[in-house]
């Protein structure tokens, strides 16, 4: 090829609008960090419509989007309003159009998580149209598209206020008006923890949202040409010190406060620092993205403590406290921590000497969107409220939102969340092992004294770990009719004292099995024995046996009764 032919033009156009698309893309997938994030620390039974709410957000954002709010977003250089350009083609600029629609889904994401498990769909979909339409995109406007916080100097990189902000507020107003779910705070006031049904699906949704923050801040830049591409490698280093270090010291506080490292408010510390450091992220050295994470840890810890046992507005994952106050908090600091524009050293925050006017503006324009987002989305949460109705009945609240709301039976039908490790080499060691330990005999007194027709129903409730061990031994000895359910439990003892973000849980369940049998024709003491020898390790926790008699079985194919009925059930 011929460098002399090379259109450098097109070249350059073609890296920044491929940054762009990448960037895009990246921001897209936050939604299904959102959706992970926001299912796994609720309960299982609304895990149907967290999910379904989160892609709504994004699928009827879209289109209102594109129809009038990135019109009204960068329609213009107005001070208030860009303008109307429905249906617009962006002026041809399909990457821009993309990005932002994006950014706006995201903002419109963050109030799922806090009006959480007992909001009406249809009512929340309306909220994510409006939101979309005209409330992110006339306060975008004011800082990305001209207006007159732009005019002002406000900086705001990548979104801490424009998008986290404006969500973590709208999260507020909405989580106040809808009210605390059934059961939050006792009749005394104090609040009652509610812990999520999957920690595991939160840290995904978290490491999901962290990966992508790098295409929400990295790529925020618009461009890798004319010096961009360190202004970008900057921006990843920032962001990326501003989490870790967030995280680490919300591990410090709760294991300093709780006695123990507490993991969801750990994982929202991750968050905490992602969020605070968006505003700033190209214009703060290494070290002041530190400053920031360790600033946004206390901010997220004591935030929502404050917010769930203070004011007693119930935000089951912690976005208020997330993206409202860490949101505003980054935005703020930055006019503390301010050390470069673009890739030059102009230390224009206050604590490298550029005086106080870069902060008393990001002061104002934090001001300025509360406020806006505070009185519209009071508006239309209280018309919602008015018309068709925000909150849910009692009785489908604690029904859970899958199946009023959607027909869903359940998030996780046919699935049976039994942890074991049996069926792998290692798996199966550990069970002939526990199987092998001695164990003392337990005398079983047989309640129907020795008629060999006499019935007895077993209850087992053990570890999820022991399942396979316990079945194989029912099987070796002539035992196969059971029934098995996941159920949740404790001791007398109320288990080991434990915290959820802040709140102390006043029982503590585990998760267990149930596993129920009625024999006959096996003796009730050889099921007891192969029980024990299957379940024990010597370790507090290993289980309990019941033992019942059974008055009569009926099969409902035959009508059969008693032993009979059980003849091809054991």
């Amino acid at each position: 090829m011929d460098l002399a032919t090379i259109d450098l033009g097109a070249m350059e156009l073609a890296v920044n609008t491929g940054w762009i698309l990448l960037g895009a893309a990246l921001v897209f997938f936050m939604q299904a960090g959102f959706a992970m994030v926001e299912t796994g620390f609720t309960r299982a039974k609304n895990a149907g419509n967290i999910i379904m709410k989160n892609l709504m957000d994004f699928c009827l954002g879209t289109p209102i989007f594109w129809f009038i709010g990135f019109g009204i977003m960068f329609g213009g250089t107005g001070k208030l309003i860009g303008g109307l350009d429905l249906f617009t083609d962006a002026g041809g600029d399909w990457a821009t159009m993309i990005f932002q629609t994006v950014f706006c889904a995201t903002a419109a994401t963050i109030v799922s998580g806090a009006m959480a498990e007992r909001t009406k769909f249809s009512a929340y979909c309306i909220y994510s149209m409006v939101i979309s339409a005209f409330i992110y995109p006339i306060s975008g406007h004011w800082i990305w598209g001209g207006g007159w916080l732009a005019q002002l100097g406000f900086h705001d990189f990548a979104g801490s206020t424009a998008v986290h902000m404006v969500g973590g507020v709208a999260a507020f107003i909405g989580a106040a008006i809808l009210g605390p779910r059934i059961g939050k705070y006792g009749r005394d006031g104090k609040a009652r923890a509610i812990p999520g049904h999957s920690l595991t699906l939160g840290a995904l949704g978290v490491f999901i949202l962290w990966f992508c923050w790098f295409g929400f801040n990295g790529c925020s830049t618009v461009a890798l040409t004319d010096g961009a591409a360190e202004t970008a490698a900057r921006v990843f280093v920032t962001t990326n010190l501003a989490a870790a270090v967030a995280t680490v010291t919300v591990m410090c506080i709760t294991w300093i406060r709780y006695k123990k490292p507490d993991v969801s408010m750990t994982l929202n510390g991750t968050l905490a620092g992602l969020v605070a450091i968006t505003a700033g992220c190209d214009v703060v050295t290494p070290a002041g993205a530190a400053l920031i994470g360790i600033i946004a840890g206390f901010v997220v810890v004591f935030g929502i403590e404050f917010i769930d046992q203070v004011i007693k507005v119930d935000d089951p994952v912690g976005a208020v406290g997330v993206h409202g106050l860490c949101g505003a908090t980054g935005t703020i600091l930055t006019g503390l921590f301010a050390y470069y524009t673009g890739n030059e050293i102009t230390r224009d925050g206050l604590f490298y000497g550029g005086g106080a006017h870069m902060l008393i503006v990001q002061l104002l324009g934090v001001a300025a969107v509360i406020a806006w987002v505070a009185v519209t989305m009071t508006v239309v949460f209280r018309l919602i409220e008015k018309t068709i109705g925000l909150r849910v009945s009692p009785a489908e609240e604690v029904m859970g939102l899958d199946k009023p709301e959607h027909g869903l039976t359940s998030a996780y039908a046919d699935f049976m969340p039994v942890v074991g490790v049996l069926g792998t080499a290692a798996g199966e060691a550990q069970a002939e092992a526990h199987a092998g330990t001695p164990a003392q005999a337990v005398p079983v007194t047989r309640v129907s004294g020795d008629n060999p027709a006499a019935m007895h129903k077993v209850v087992v409730v053990c570890k999820q770990s022991r399942f396979e061990a316990l079945k194989n031994a029912m099987n070796e000895i002539g035992v196969t009719g059971m029934t098995l359910t996941n159920v949740a439990g404790c001791g007398v003892q109320k288990g080991a004292a434990e915290y959820y973000r802040g709140v102390p849980v006043d029982v503590q369940l585990l998760p267990k099995i149930k596993l129920e049998i009625v024999v006959s024709k096996v003796a009730v003491e050889d099921v007891v024995e192969a029980a024990r020898r299957a379940l024990y390790t010597g370790h507090i926790g290993d289980g309990k046996i019941f033992v019942y008699d059974v008055a009569d079985v009926v099969k409902v194919r035959t009508g059969e009764h008693g032993f009979d009925a059980l003849q091809d059930e054991e």
